[in-house]
């Protein structure tokens, strides 16, 4: 009977719009397929009391929601300072000073909101009546003090900035948010409003994203001096030490994120080196911040110790870094005023200070090897002469050898990094929805998601969650003792150089330049551009291995090599420009000469013809 009743019963299910109907035992329908109670129930006809009289039976319907299945009020900001709170203590797990997120990071995230003035303007909250959620009577005495922002900054807010309004003014537009409508485009109160404003900023501001809580970290990193580069930084995101692809997931169970609120959190691509790079001047300009504390020669992110860190991870030898620190001191890169980040003065360059360092690793490899595919290979057939011969004392450095084995490790580790990223789940646990209608929908299709990978992981033997790498400041890690993996550092370079009196000189002074001439950066947009097919293949094999080693493009490397070359060899290049612009002097002289010597040859040979008598060949005719 119950099934005939429920097969009489056509009306499509409101939550997945399927028809396939039960009855509960109060006599309530229900959708077999989503489970959803609707308020239709079965008439039943009583034989009790009287004939043909019919009793309803109520169902007692769903159960009411708490404030944690509502969602409470929450805005952008609050999202954004608890993705970064995160971030903090995962790098304060590293090893980092507790100050970067009690002192220096909380700073200037409170700058940055005095600024942009979020916490106590009413310009995110223009077209938050649409977009805000309902906010139940007991929901104010429980929210997460962390969350607070309004209390946290009231006592610094109040005296920073005259345009500001009272704090209770943040309190009235959240009572008059939570009588509107609600939303199913976004979780947050201003997620709609947030976009709009980050579309049509204007010039100079600066609004929050997901690379941007990056820009934040590494900023606090450089003013506490932490030995942690940028590379490193976005190393650590990529391997899931910090979190970032799928940081709203942490969030408290009371903020809900769907909608809108995906475009601003969920991020389906790797942080990049240059866009976290400008986005941390930009932010530091922006804040207005004072000079940065000076990076001194002890200092992690001076070019003397990121050289000798990096020589180390790729495997060269020792004596390499005495070079490396006289072309530093060559070109000035080492000064104190050239390393300390000093915002909004245009005239300094921006440093790039794990990439100066490889540069120059580069540059010293082609002083010593040149990299051009010949003379290298000299040097090494000399070095492994010398290594039969010689039984005591340090090796010789071959660099031949060198490339064999390092190009092995490095293609093994690159193997591992790529089926890592090809296992990756980009996809959360957490459901995207975008719609509060289709929630069903979505949570049914993400079972059956999860059902089939667990049975395709079954059948391939894989394990479900694999292991996180332990953070390590190293990718490549050499030994002694291995023999697939042999150390070079402390091998010579006796092949190479030759003793003059009592320092030793370069065998061969030859060089050649990646470019002759820069490009300017306002226009092409790079001071040099990298084509593999235009260069050596082992300038291209020790680019490759740098890139690999920070993760970054080859191209940015070789950009900043072709700006250290220029500087380290500046009066040659204008020595050699100064004479092929006297040739073409030369030349231009020399053509003139040759066009006046050609005219005057011509009209000295008009004047020697002898004019024609016109009456005598008018009295011919």
């Amino acid at each position: 009977m119950e099934e005939e009743d429920a097969r009489d019963y056509n009306e499509p299910c409101p939550q997945c719009l399927e028809v396939n109907w039960g009855i509960t035992d109060e006599g309530a329908f229900y959708c077999r397929s989503c489970h959803n109670v609707i308020e239709r129930t079965r008439e039943v006809v009583s034989e009790d009391i009287t004939s043909n009289a019919r009793a309803q039976s109520l169902s007692r319907g769903l159960r009411k929601k708490t404030k944690f299945e509502k969602g409470l009020e929450w805005y952008i900001c609050e999202g954004f300072q608890y993705i970064l709170q995160k971030q903090a203590e995962a790098l304060q797990s590293l090893g980092v000073s507790s100050q970067l997120k009690d002192e220096v990071l909380w700073n200037l995230w409170k700058n940055y909101l005095q600024k942009s003035m979020q916490p106590y303007c009413d310009r995110f909250l223009s077209d938050a009546g649409s977009d805000a959620l309902p906010v139940s009577s007991d929901t104010d005495s429980e929210v997460n003090s962390e969350l607070d922002i309004v209390r946290l900054l009231g006592s610094s807010l109040s005296g920073r900035d005259s345009n500001l309004t009272s704090e209770s003014s943040i309190g009235e537009a959240s009572s008059a948010m939570s009588g509107k409508k609600i939303s199913d485009w976004s979780g947050s109160v201003d997620g709609r409003s947030y976009l709009q404003v980050t579309r049509s900023k204007k010039k100079g501001e600066v609004t929050m994203s997901m690379p941007m809580t990056l820009a934040f970290c590494y900023m606090a990193l450089l003013w506490l001096r932490e030995p942690i580069t940028l590379s490193d930084l976005l190393r650590l995101v990529k391997d899931g030490h910090i979190p970032y692809l799928k940081a709203y997931t942490d969030f408290p169970e009371e903020m809900k994120v769907y909608g809108l609120d995906f475009k601003i959190f969920h991020v389906e691509t790797w942080p990049v080196y240059e866009n976290v790079h400008k986005k941390m001047q930009s932010l530091a300009t922006y804040l207005e911040l004072p000079r940065f504390p000076d990076i001194a020669e002890d200092s992690f992110f001076h070019p003397n110790v990121l050289c000798m860190k990096y020589l180390m991870e790729a495997n060269l030898p020792d004596d390499m870094h005495n070079w490396t620190c006289r072309v530093v001191e060559e070109i000035g890169i080492g000064e104190v005023d050239f390393l300390t980040l000093q915002p909004g003065n245009k005239s300094i360059q921006k440093v790039k200070y794990d990439i100066i360092a490889v540069a120059v690793v580069v540059v010293v490899l082609k002083i010593l090897f040149l990299l051009n595919d010949e003379y290298e290979w000299q040097l090494s057939t000399y070095a492994e002469k010398r290594n039969k011969n010689r039984q005591e004392g340090c090796p010789v450095f071959d660099i031949r050898k060198w490339y064999m084995v390092v190009k092995k490790a490095m293609d093994v580790e690159q193997k591992k990094l790529e089926e890592e990223r090809v296992r990756y789940l980009w996809r959360s646990k957490q459901p995207l929805l975008h719609l509060s209608s289709k929630k069903c929908k979505v949570l049914k299709k993400r079972r059956m998601v999860t059902a089939l990978q667990r049975q395709f992981r079954s059948l391939s033997g894989t394990a479900e969650h694999a292991e996180k790498k332990k953070p390590s400041s190293f990718q490549l890690h050499w030994t002694e003792d291995d023999p697939e993996r042999p150390c070079f550092h402390g091998h010579d370079l006796d092949g190479v150089l030759q003793q003059e009196g009592h320092t030793p000189a370069i065998r061969d002074t030859d060089y050649w330049l990646c470019t002759a001439k820069l490009c300017k950066e306002k226009i092409c947009g790079h001071l040099a551009h990298y084509k593999e097919s235009d260069f050596p293949h082992t300038y291209q094999f020790v680019l490759s291995l740098f890139a690999f080693i920070l993760r970054v493009p080859p191209s940015l490397i070789h950009e900043e090599v072709c700006v250290i070359e220029h500087r380290l060899f500046y009066s040659e290049i204008q020595e050699r420009t100064r004479s092929h612009r006297n040739k073409r002097t030369r030349r231009h002289k020399d053509h003139r000469l040759e066009q006046q010597r050609a005219v005057s040859d011509t009209a000295h040979a008009v004047d020697l013809v002898p004019p024609v008598n016109t009456t005598e060949s008018r009295g011919l005719d």
